[in-house]
């Protein structure tokens, strides 16, 4: 059975080409989608989330949430009242457009580390 093919214009093509590089630009990083999927998943504290994230330097989760906070997917919230003064990071209403997006990445994934790893697949890469 053969595959559908997708087809654009030249104009649609050049105007996916250009919102899958805006979206790549916000979401493109290593650490970005798995930040925002432990934001999304409850992880709200910095130590939280490195702990959630292994591997990520204090720095680049840092960097991770300043960006994801200006390009207003995450609020990060100061309580000034405990002692030391305790800051959380929250989803926002706008991040939930990224639950679709993130679920079906999510799912690409599962179907494709099975595809890669049958040996019916395996069988057919040619070296």
């Amino acid at each position: 059975m053969a595959a559908s093919k997708l087809t654009y214009s030249k104009a649609q093509c050049i105007n996916r080409l250009s919102s899958t590089e805006d979206a790549l630009y916000v979401l493109g990083g290593r650490w970005t989608i798995r930040v925002m999927i432990a934001v999304l998943g409850g992880s709200t504290r910095f130590n939280e989330l490195q702990r959630t994230l292994k591997n990520i330097s204090a720095k680049v989760l840092s960097s991770e949430l300043k960006k994801l906070e200006l390009n207003h997917l995450i609020r990060r919230e100061v309580f000034a009242d405990p002692t030391p003064v305790l800051v959380e990071y929250f989803p926002t209403e706008y991040s939930e457009s990224l639950k679709d997006i993130i679920t079906a990445l999510a799912e690409w994934g599962v179907h494709h580390k099975v595809k890669i790893t049958t040996n019916n697949w395996s069988s057919k890469i040619t070296h």
